[in-house]
């Protein structure tokens, strides 16, 4: 049970039916906790849509990095919401089951379930979110496959999915149930 109730839709309609728009006709109760602090709820659809919406990285990526931020930092509500957008960009099961098991910041050049961009984002991702600090040889790796504009973007995403899960875990948020 979450720390903090969930807010009700009616107190917010406007901003509710916004998130609905924005999110496939869906009220997560991630939004339905952020809908306790309007301002807040704004910023964070408004960051969250740029990600997940508007950016040049490629998807299967941005999937595989925000799934990895979710096992590092043992956020299973994170890592269930992402693994159906994960599947639909071409992440197989046996890749997404591989990122459960991989240990933090050992990813294994010869690791056959990744190719070399995906090792690359994984250890971007575990540096990130465990060390803060991205050493000079995984930042030299992971941008050697993006430019400019998707390393900002790759960067914004690691950040922003380890504040959603801290987040999350923090306040003990339920995951959804079953329609």
């Amino acid at each position: 049970m979450a720390r903090v109730a969930y807010a009700e839709e009616a107190e917010q309609p406007e901003l509710a039916q916004r998130i609905r728009a924005q999110r496939g006709g869906k009220m997560l109760n991630l939004y339905r906790m952020l809908m306790n602090s309007p301002a807040l709820a704004e910023g964070w659809l408004a960051l969250l849509t740029a990600i997940r919406q508007q950016c040049a990285l490629p998807a299967r990526y941005r999937e595989l990095a925000i799934l990895r931020v979710a096992v590092v930092n043992e956020a299973p509500y994170e890592f269930a919401a992402h693994v159906p957008f994960a599947r639909a960009e071409g992440i197989n099961e046996a890749q997404i089951e591989g990122l459960r098991t991989l240990a933090v910041g050992a990813v294994d050049t010869q690791a056959p379930l990744y190719d070399e961009t995906m090792r690359a984002v994984i250890a971007y991702a575990d540096s990130m979110t465990r060390e803060i600090h991205v050493p000079d040889a995984v930042f030299a790796q992971v941008s050697r496959h993006f430019d400019a504009q998707q390393m900002v973007e790759l960067t914004a995403t690691v950040g922003a999915y380890n504040m959603v899960s801290r987040f999350l875990e923090a306040l003990q948020m339920d995951p959804e149930t079953a329609a």
